[in-house]
């Protein structure tokens, strides 16, 4: 396996299901309109000239006043890209573009038709585990075992879902009974079969500890956030001083400095529990497309806008001088939204969204060929809801992204 993989797994995506048709952004990016937002109340601190509720300090990047992120969920790399080597293919961004708390790069998985679609393997907390298309899920055929060796890279599968796959730098053990292992160089997830597991990543920082029994950890270098499982929780920034708590019973506390308010808050959802660890059938060769990074909405924009965030200029003066470097030719800028507010403010707002990223590459002097291109809520990698139609806030995060896409050539 390339060091590219090891490096560009990250927890922040899954995959990308990106078929059909977008519209064409050919104009700066306007502001979105603002989603609606949430009353509050000064409990101590000076009155500023905005609304505590509509003032993006006291709010998450990407999130409303008082609102909590969720606990992520685990993500894997596609493991059948795992055996396929792209540096003929396409640019080695993923050792060049670390991978990042929001910000994920990797190898891309494209269907027949050369659209983009994969590129995670997503253990989800209704029990599914999603690979590649967004819609299904990996499972044995029952046809027997089988070996896959080709001098670099062994797997074997047993023919019950269970086997091994190792090529010097990663290591992954299926057992067949919903539990499993994933290690390389800088990641670490272990699935226990019984609805908790753990997710360590050296590359970004990053933790995640999921109980089984609705609560979760999620933490970096920097932020904590606590379920507790109950509908209350906490968040912490120490880089910002901003800190949330959340009383389970309908209001939310935001400080930051000498500030602190009291919010309107939605009891948090509790942490689903984990899904089974993926058959090893999942870990069958496939030739990548291309490479794709995908951003987070929150690092890039305030919550229901499209104006880049001040704190994402160095992120994407980075990319742009890597895709100036690499002289790549052609390179695609996708909006992705959740299925919150309308269909047609969620076009609109992915449409702008791509647009502004693809405004603010070339004014960094990108030379490539750049197509903005806005999916709505059409192309999530992730589900909304769970199967009882509670809302799925991990899900939704990860489906509200931006993807800069680079196929190969």
């Amino acid at each position: 396996m390339s060091a590219a993989f090891a490096a560009a797994t990250a927890l922040a995506l899954a995959l990308a299901g990106c078929a059909g048709t977008g519209t064409t952004a050919t104009t700066s990016a306007a502001t979105a309109a603002q989603e609606p937002t949430v009353q509050a109340s000064v409990t101590q601190s000076a009155q500023a000239a905005a609304s505590p509720a509509t003032d993006s300090a006291l709010a998450v990047p990407g999130y409303q006043v008082g609102e909590i992120p969720p606990v992520p969920l685990f993500a894997l790399p596609d493991l059948g890209l795992l055996t396929a080597s792209t540096g003929s293919l396409t640019p080695d961004l993923t050792t060049d573009l670390t991978s990042r708390p929001g910000i994920t790069v990797t190898a891309a998985r494209c269907d027949e038709a050369g659209i983009l679609n994969g590129g995670l393997t997503v253990v989800g907390a209704d029990g599914s585990v999603v690979t590649s298309d967004g819609d299904s899920s990996v499972v044995n055929d029952g046809e027997g075992a089988a070996v896959y060796d080709d001098g670099n890279v062994s797997i074997v599968n047993n023919g019950d879902g269970s086997g091994t796959y190792d090529d010097g730098t990663t290591s992954i053990v299926v057992n067949g009974d919903g539990s499993g292992t994933y290690t390389d160089a800088t990641l670490s997830v272990v699935v226990g079969g019984d609805g908790a597991g753990t997710y360590e990543n050296s590359a970004t920082g990053e933790s995640i500890v999921i109980g089984g029994d609705g609560t979760g950890v999620y933490s970096t270098q920097t932020v904590s956030i606590t379920n507790d499982g109950d509908g209350s929780g906490t968040y912490s920034d120490a880089e910002t001083g901003l800190s949330i708590i959340n009383d389970g019973a309908g209001s939310a506390t935001v400080s930051l400095e000498d500030r602190s308010v009291v919010v309107d808050a939605e009891p948090l959802t509790p942490v689903g529990s984990l899904g089974s660890f993926p058959s090893i059938d999942a870990a069958q060769p496939v030739e990548s497309c291309g490479t794709v990074i995908t951003l987070e909405d929150g690092i890039l924009f305030d919550f229901g806008s499209a104006e880049i965030r001040a704190e994402a200029a160095d992120t994407l003066q980075e990319l742009a001088e890597l895709l100036n470097e690499a002289e790549v030719p052609t390179a695609y800028v996708y909006g992705h939204t959740d299925s919150i507010s309308d269909e047609d403010f969620n076009q609109t707002l992915s449409e702008q969204r791509a647009q502004a990223v693809l405004d603010t590459l070339v004014a960094d002097g990108v030379t490539a060929q750049l197509q903005a291109e806005g999916f709505g809520e059409t192309r999530p990698v992730a589900p909304n809801e769970n199967e009882d139609g509670s809302d799925n806030p991990a899900g939704r995060q990860l489906n509200r992204r931006v993807e800069i896409y680079v196929p190969a050539f």
